[in-house]
């Protein structure tokens, strides 16, 4: 996917680029490519493919949700700011929260923002299980995003906690997705969640895969969750 089908596919979902978002588009792309020359941010660095794979990719939750509004986001282990980021450009009035386990990405990402001119985007360096005990972040946001993490018993855990009651856990999956959301119906029960829309589609040009569960909160998670780092991963709520 080349530059101008980015523009134009993402003008045919109704979303209208600036030749200023445009040019941000291309210097997330250069500063990417510079950066994991020294540090492993992706697998994949060839210019159509970063387009199509990780800013369409991202920008495609906004097809099946609306970030028009002045929203408050926490995006959870966004590694080199996917989705959140490229939805940001698109959607400049939204505020981004990124937590990372990897201090590095962080290091990756606060340069990124600088050299993109992006404000009100902040990026936490912890575990997502601890920020999602921390009473500054608990339950403060209205859309919680999360794009490849782990899988949904596991990241429902993680996410749901940070949602505001009435906000939304917006979760980015691949294929076999919705195998995971059968065994993660029990997690997003526990924790305060339902689930509003399911949304299966496919990524043009390679035809893969993509499916976008919209969560909505409907009251606040149990105290006790996400429980200790490590812990949601080795027995998840299922």
């Amino acid at each position: 996917m080349n530059t101008e089908q980015f523009i134009k596919m993402l003008e045919e979902k109704g979303i209208s680029l600036s030749p200023r978002q445009i040019d941000q588009y291309n210097i997330y792309y250069e500063t990417l490519v510079e950066w994991n020359e020294k540090m492993n941010l992706t697998a994949i660095t060839d210019k159509p493919e970063v387009y199509l794979k990780h800013f369409y990719d991202s920008v495609s939750a906004a097809f099946y949700f609306d970030f028009s509004k002045p929203l408050h986001i926490c995006d959870v282990g966004a590694g080199a700011g996917f989705p959140s980021l490229p939805i940001k450009i698109a959607f400049p009035e939204i505020s981004v929260t990124i937590v990372d386990s990897l201090n590095k990405r962080i290091n990756f990402l606060e340069h990124l923002a600088g050299k993109l001119g992006l404000e009100n985007v902040r990026f936490v360096h912890d575990r997502a299980e601890t920020f999602g005990q921390n009473k500054e972040y608990r339950e403060a946001f209205d859309v919680v995003t999360a794009r490849a993490v782990a899988r949904m018993s596991v990241l429902t855990e993680l996410c749901l906690p940070l949602a505001k009651v009435g906000g939304h856990f917006v979760a980015m999956k691949g294929a076999s997705a919705q195998d995971e959301l059968a065994a993660g119906k029990k997690a997003i029960t526990m924790l305060g969640g339902k689930l509003e829309d399911s949304h299966s589609f496919l990524l043009p040009e390679e035809e893969s895969e993509r499916n976008i569960f919209v969560i909505r909160k409907e009251k606040p998670a149990p105290k006790k969750f996400p429980r200790k780092p490590g812990t949601p991963n080795k027995s998840p709520i299922e």
